[in-house]
């Protein structure tokens, strides 16, 4: 899948002209790169180059990455659930806020979550802070797109982790329909 946008030059983002994204599966190569990604995005918990690497390897086909010019710019980690597989959770997602694409964080999300549609998900789900109003913001977009009920609730609640974590609140989209 390839995205083409288009920036005037002297824009907040830069003199872009043509700047083209590439949306495909990860490979464990890529796991360094998306590694630093995270480290470079505040806010998201950082896992190792190891889990990377492996999450690659054996759940890259509910994932993608960006790139822009083989310049991985974004990434998003998903996987069907294993006891409930026509529900796609989507773990992590990140773009260097540099990369001169508008939107590129909702069109990842909204490529992902398509493609596991098209594949037989009735279901997509993600964890989000309250706090993290973009987040929420897309995922009420793809349920307006797809015409589908958000249900939320507490998941996981922040005692269950160590230190000052806030609640995982669980956004549950569907049921969805291909097409």
């Amino acid at each position: 899948m390839t995205i083409t946008t288009t920036s005037a030059p002297g824009t907040a983002r830069g003199a872009v002209t043509d700047t083209r994204a590439v949306f495909r599966a990860p490979v464990p190569d890529d796991a360094a790169a998306v590694w630093k990604l995270v480290g470079n995005t505040p806010g998201l918990d950082s896992n190792s180059p190891y889990y990377y690497t492996l999450w690659f390897r054996d759940f890259a086909h509910g994932s993608l990455v960006a790139t822009v010019d083989d310049e991985i710019v974004g990434f998003l980690t998903g996987y069907r659930r294993p006891d409930e597989p026509e529900t796609y959770f989507v773990w992590q997602t990140a773009v260097n806020p540099r990369h001169g694409i508008p939107f590129l964080g909702v069109k990842l999300f909204q490529a992902a979550a398509d493609q596991q549609v098209a594949e037989g998900a009735r279901y997509v789900e993600a964890t989000v802070s309250a706090e993290n109003k973009s987040i929420i913001m897309v995922l009420k977009q793809f349920a307006r797109k797809h015409a589908a009920h958000i249900e939320t609730r507490v998941l996981f609640p922040g005692s269950l982790f160590a230190g000052d974590h806030h609640d995982e609140v669980l956004y549950r989209i569907g049921p969805l329909a291909a097409g």
